[in-house]
């Protein structure tokens, strides 16, 4: 992928997941990596298990406090040029909306949605400055379809992927590329880590993501469609891929499978 080449690349939720396997896919690449997760201890592992682990760098954030993150990010980072931002970190939620506490739902919002539009921010007026720079964000086809136990994540995910589509009309012809990734099912720590009713962690892994396709090849997919320049792609098998299609098109016909699934 002659794309990443030499590229600058920052990359969030960089220490598991889709993240983890994007971080390695990218330094095979040539790209040189500024990787975020809350944990810096965790990036450093994963920093020095890169190939030329010596032209990546971590950036640890904590994306529940997006402004402090950006104030953190800006005043690390100085004028230093990125290429490429990928928002891919989030947290995904388990809970029926009778059972969920409002902080939950704020902790929902401030990282898979307010994180985005922080770091987004921070890098966007250097790449308009440029003409260049390419902003991607993973959202989720949870950001097209609404289902059971996840409602405060759809809304996190509807809502990042309409920011997406308006920076898209913004900077169109400014020569700065806006790409959406929707993962459907990945066989990722995902639903270990989402949060219960409570704000706990769920703990244990769900049937829909263990029979999801890999992180690697998700990343692999992703990673081909950042290089193409696509605004929008859909990523996973079955019929989380095919979620979207059907929404648009036999609306009815979701609503009534969400509803028995």
């Amino acid at each position: 992928m002659s794309y990443y080449q030499g590229k600058t690349v920052w990359l969030t939720g960089a220490s598991s997941g889709i993240g983890l396997a994007m971080a390695k896919q990218l330094a095979e690449a040539g790209a040189h990596l500024i990787l975020t997760s809350r944990r810096a201890d965790a990036l450093e592992a994963v920093r020095q298990g890169l190939a030329h682990p010596e032209r990546h760098r971590v950036l640890a954030l904590d994306l529940s406090q997006p402004e402090q993150a950006a104030t953190t990010a800006a005043a690390e980072l100085g004028d230093q040029v990125i290429d490429i931002l990928i928002n891919n970190a989030g947290v995904s939620q388990r809970s029926l909306i009778l059972d969920t506490d409002m902080k939950v739902y704020r902790q929902l919002m401030e990282i898979d949605y307010f994180g985005v539009i922080a770091l987004t921010k921070l890098v966007l007026p250097r790449m308009l400055e440029r003409q260049s720079g390419h902003i991607v964000t993973v959202s989720s086809v949870a950001g097209k379809v609404g289902t059971k136990l996840r409602s405060g994540y759809n809304g996190a995910k509807f809502g990042v992927i309409g920011f997406m589509d308006s920076l898209r009309a913004e900077t169109y012809g400014k020569g700065v590329i806006v790409t959406s990734i929707l993962p459907g099912f990945i066989n990722t720590q995902v639903a270990h880590n989402s949060l219960t009713g409570d704000g706990s962690a769920l703990g244990h892994e769900d049937p829909d993501n263990a029979g999801g396709i890999s992180a690697e090849s998700c990343a692999a997919q992703s990673l081909q469609a950042i290089a193409k320049g696509k605004a929008e792609v859909v990523i996973g098998s079955g019929l989380s891929k095919l979620a979207p299609f059907l929404q648009r098109f036999f609306p009815g016909l979701v609503r009534n499978l969400v509803a028995k699934r």
